[in-house]
């Protein structure tokens, strides 16, 4: 972990991990994503506690999904979300929950992958109505 000049914190390694370390260990309000931060207080928002700390596992298998689908629609670049490449969510998860419980060709859960479509829907939708 390394704090930059504009003093946001970056992670390297299991980052993961590392998150969930810094939020315990500083008196942060929380953690602001986007440009517009969440209006809700820092105990009716608890990232950590109510999401991180419920489902770990899960969460590090939408991080890897995240990882490998970077890898194969862009190559060699920093881990992004290429929007241009996926604009049909609800359609992808439906077909991957299909398949849930099964492991799809690049090793990648079909549930992660449910998962991340989901997350992915549930971004643009709030981002849509602000």
């Amino acid at each position: 972990m390394k704090q930059t000049d504009t003093g946001a914190v970056t992670f390297t390694g299991d980052y993961l991990d590392e998150a969930i370390e810094y939020i315990q260990q500083t008196d942060r309000q929380g953690i602001e994503f986007t440009d517009t931060p969440i209006k809700f207080t820092r105990k009716q928002t608890p990232i950590y506690s109510g999401v991180l700390n419920y489902f770990p596992d899960a969460i590090r298998e939408v991080a890897r999904c995240s990882f490998v689908g970077n890898e194969q629609h862009n190559p060699n670049t920093p881990l992004h979300w290429d929007r241009s490449k996926s604009g049909d969510e609800l359609d992808a998860l439906t077909r991957h929950l299909l398949e849930a419980g099964t492991i799809d060709s690049d090793g990648i859960r079909h549930s992660a992958k449910v998962a991340w479509r989901a997350l992915a829907n549930l971004q643009k939708e709030i981002e849509k109505s602000k």
